[in-house]
């Protein structure tokens, strides 16, 4: 049996930029304690952790400080606080995942997707030049 395939197309950032402001974001379900809100995630190879920015945080009513998990980010995130939380993600057709984000207190990210642990769940090509992805679910149980 072969795995469900689905495929995005990149999205443009802004009209001025043109093809070459295009970037890998995928539309997604993220639901918490009965809350849902629709969001558009950029997909980061090189984000080590998924990252939620504060207000959909509170739109999925958490509370900030609320989590026992304080996070240390590096990066461009280094200096922002951040707090661990696990929201279920929707992509798709595909079965909802449990997904770790580093909660932030700002706004000016987006969602980002990243190696922990949207990568662990999903494989994806990117298939630059014609701009766009593929996404399917990664076979169970498989360790680096």
């Amino acid at each position: 049996m072969t795995p469900r395939v689905e495929q995005y197309p990149y999205l443009q950032r802004t009209a001025q930029a043109g093809p070459l402001d295009v970037l890998p974001c995928l539309p997604l379900h993220l639901s918490h304690q009965g809350r849902a809100v629709a969001v558009t995630a950029l997909l980061d190879t090189g984000s080590t952790v998924d990252v939620l920015p504060y207000d959909v945080g509170l739109q999925l009513g958490l509370i900030w400080g609320q989590s026992a998990i304080p996070a240390r980010l590096t990066g461009n995130l280094a200096t922002i606080p951040a707090y661990g939380v696990a929201v279920h993600a929707t992509v798709g057709q595909f079965q909802p995942v449990l997904l770790a984000f580093a909660w932030v207190q700002t706004d000016t990210i987006p969602v980002i997707l990243g190696q922990m642990n949207f990568f662990q769940e999903f494989d994806v090509c990117f298939f630059r030049s014609r701009a766009v992805f593929e996404i399917r679910k990664a076979p169970a149980n498989i360790q680096p």
